[in-house]
């Protein structure tokens, strides 16, 4: 890295010296070119509107929600005006929305219900039978079924469960024919323990849709036929990458629960969970306790002003998903040509491309083949372009490939090349020859090191 700097706009392509992204030092960057953001599904900026909504919440609504004069009362207001913004975005009520610090306390507020649900179903159960003083609580543990391609903030909870022996638990393969979990076989893992199914709804680094409805239906079913000595089995899906990018539902879903994550639509970095009728329909545990704030579900003073961006956010997406999902489709779709176009199809592999398979309208996970051409190797010598191998959250890992890419079933040698380019709300066709002609001039750079050397 040559220390070079380069500054980027939060709200596109555009250069300002006073931007909300501050000065960004990424690889060798050239300080007199406007830098180009392609990793839309790592994080994006907030939008204008939503700044302008935090900014009016913290000069107009800086009261305690919970007070009744009149900055508290502006607090409650927004507050459930928001409420309605993020219900009416994914399909729910108002009741439904619990607000949390991010998707990361949202998912493990799910995983912490369902095992706390298990044994209470499993005490009351012993209740019944007038066993409780046998030790009920020395039963088999509950299980949970999730994929081997969730966020960290899933998988680790699990594995940490797992560890602690609080549950057991089975990470399904994605089919390596549709990149996506099979239906079947989420059924054909159930137990009679089992407690939880959670399915992410799109992948955050191939873009593809799992198949969550139907996993929620035939689930569903199961539920129907289950004896009452075996706990129902809640659904949870992760839909951080989908909200504001396609069209998210819960009703046409099924799920019991859903994970919204703020700053992957232009929001703030703040969260909801989706619960259907929490703590009455489907089950909700509070982890902290305090005050009556979120119903006592999430006790402590709630955080208005990033509330409020949220719900501007979530208003955005109510109002303009055909137009947004629209623009970055086209340019997503323009990206794979140039990259065809340019470098040819024979070094060019689309590791986001299988066949049969739905995906998000702004992803584009591909490798640029050649045995010098790691990810991490092409992105230090672009000049401009600013993206990722992977999922930030896997940034310590080094050059190794990603094993959400390895566990899809791409060879190593494609893994170890990847480069996951998402696309965003501003991203131009313009920026996309810009960022062809910087990873043209990468690829040369790197083969003819190469050539020297070799």
């Amino acid at each position: 890295m040559d220390g070079n700097l380069c500054i980027l706009s939060a709200t596109g392509p555009a250069v300002t010296q006073n931007n909300q992204l501050g000065t960004t030092i990424v690889g060798r960057k050239d300080s007199s070119s406007e830098c180009i953001y392609m990793d839309y599904n790592a994080t994006t900026p907030m939008d204008n509107e939503v700044i302008q909504t935090v900014s009016e919440a913290m000069q107009e609504a800086w009261g305690n929600p919970s007070s009744s004069y009149t900055p508290g009362r502006k607090a409650k207001e927004l507050i459930d005006w928001s409420r309605e913004n993020v219900a009416r975005m994914v399909g729910g009520r108002p009741e439904d929305i619990i607000f949390t610090s991010g998707g990361t306390e949202a998912n493990n507020l799910v995983f912490h219900t369902a095992i706390k649900y298990y044994w209470d179903h499993q005490h009351h159960l012993a209740q019944d039978s007038g066993s409780v003083k046998l030790g009920w609580i020395a039963g088999p543990l509950p299980h949970i079924i999730t994929s081997n391609i969730e966020h960290d903030s899933v998988q680790l909870v699990v594995d940490n469960l797992i560890k602690e022996e609080k549950a057991k638990a089975t990470f399904l393969s994605v089919s390596k024919v549709t990149g996506c979990i099979e239906v079947d076989d989420v059924i054909a893992a159930v137990r009679p323990t089992t407690c939880i199914v959670s399915i992410m709804l799109a992948n955050n680094e191939t873009g593809l849709l799992m198949p969550v409805a139907e996993i929620c239906q035939r689930v569903k079913a199961l539920n129907q036929q289950r004896s009452k000595e075996t706990p129902r089995i809640l659904l949870h899906t992760d839909a951080a990458q989908a909200v504001g990018k396609l069209r998210v539902d819960v009703q046409d879903l099924g799920v019991d629960y859903l994970t919204i994550v703020g700053h992957k639509f232009y929001g703030p970095r703040i969260g909801a969970l989706y619960g259907k009728g929490p703590g009455m329909s489907s089950p909700l545990y509070p982890m902290f306790f305090g005050g009556g704030q979120e119903r006592k579900f999430r006790p402590g003073t709630e955080n208005t002003p990033m509330i409020a961006g949220l719900g501007k956010a979530a208003e955005l997406v109510v109002r303009k998903l055909e137009v947004y999902a629209s623009h970055m489709q086209e340019v997503r779709d323009y990206l794979e040509e140039k990259l065809l176009t340019v470098f040819g199809k024979d070094k060019i592999h689309f590791n986001s491309h299988f066949k049969g398979s739905d995906r998000l309208p702004n992803t584009c996970n591909m490798s640029i083949l050649g045995p010098n051409l790691q990810g991490q190797k092409v992105l230090l010598h672009c000049r401009r372009l600013l993206a990722s191998v992977g999922a930030a959250c896997h940034s310590d890992k080094g050059n190794r490939p990603s094993h959400i890419l390895l566990n899809s079933g791409i060879p190593y040698e494609v893994a170890e090349n990847a480069l996951r380019l998402s696309v965003g709300r501003t991203t131009s066709k313009k920026d996309v020859d810009a960022i062809i002609e910087d990873l043209k001039q990468a690829v040369n750079e790197i083969e003819v090191c190469a050539a020297q050397t070799g």
